[in-house]
């Protein structure tokens, strides 16, 4: 599958569809959730009227009153309720600014276009509170095209990433991802990535693997690699997922 962006804003719900379905599994962790952002909403609203929509899945439904923060340059083109919007360049956040944190950092198809994706994880570690989550799924534009391995740096986009890449930043910014869960399919374009806040304040540009390594913020597979080759290759990566499936990526 080659990677393209969305037309419509109900073809990108309906790609956060098949993480946020996943996630409405696990009963403790959306009865814990109090508030919720999605960083890049988007002019629709449609993943927070997600969020903000849940009920319990017992017989006797009873509403989760789960609040959603939208944030973004555009002002959305509707209003929902139980959500509420700022205006705000994603790389601009700032906790000092703005008291509220919340417990779920939503970001779907926005990651790829940060002009500085390393200051953004270290903002956004600001306005999350203790042990929150933070949902990431972003494109990884290379692909093979006729048995020619292509690198395409799409219109909007500032970086080509990858599951490496991205486990480096996070764990750098103090994101846990021992914790976390990773999916990325062969031959789809798509990386997602679920991490939590650590306890580790973020580190200089520039921390090696090693440090990373001994704060326990990479995963296992991640681990071993380094301790073989100094640096995690990608194709050593063993990564778990939601629905317990593991993703290898020496397949990709």
């Amino acid at each position: 599958m080659k990677y393209s962006s969305f037309s419509k804003a109900s073809d990108s719900h309906n790609h956060s569809l098949q993480t946020l379905n996943l996630l409405y599994e696990y009963d403790d962790f959306m009865e814990s959730i109090d508030r919720v952002v999605d960083l890049g909403s988007g002019s629709q609203l449609l993943d927070l009227e997600w969020w903000v929509t849940r009920t319990t899945r017992d017989e006797n439904q009873v509403p989760l009153e789960i609040q959603g923060t939208a944030i973004d340059i555009e002002v959305p083109a509707r209003q929902i309720n139980n959500v509420s919007f700022t205006r705000t360049d994603l790389h601009s956040i700032n906790a000092r600014k703005k008291k509220t944190t919340f417990d779920v950092l939503w970001c779907h198809d926005t990651f790829q276009y940060l002009r500085d994706p390393y200051g953004a994880l270290k903002n956004w570690r600001g306005i999350a509170s203790d042990d929150a989550m933070l949902v990431l799924i972003l494109p990884q534009t290379i692909s093979i095209e006729n048995n020619i391995q292509e690198f395409n740096l799409h219109p909007g986009h500032t970086y080509i990433h990858t599951m490496t890449s991205l486990l480096y930043m996070l764990a750098l910014n103090g994101w846990d991802c021992k914790s976390g869960f990773f999916k990325k399919t062969p031959g789809n374009p798509w990386i997602h990535a679920i991490v939590y806040k650590s306890q580790c304040e973020p580190l200089d540009p520039g921390t090696s693997w090693y440090k990373l390594n001994e704060l326990n913020l990479l995963p296992e597979s991640a681990e071993k690699s380094i301790f073989k080759y100094g640096y995690p290759k990608q194709c050593d990566l063993v990564l778990p997922w939601l629905d317990k499936s593991l993703t290898w990526m020496g397949q990709q």
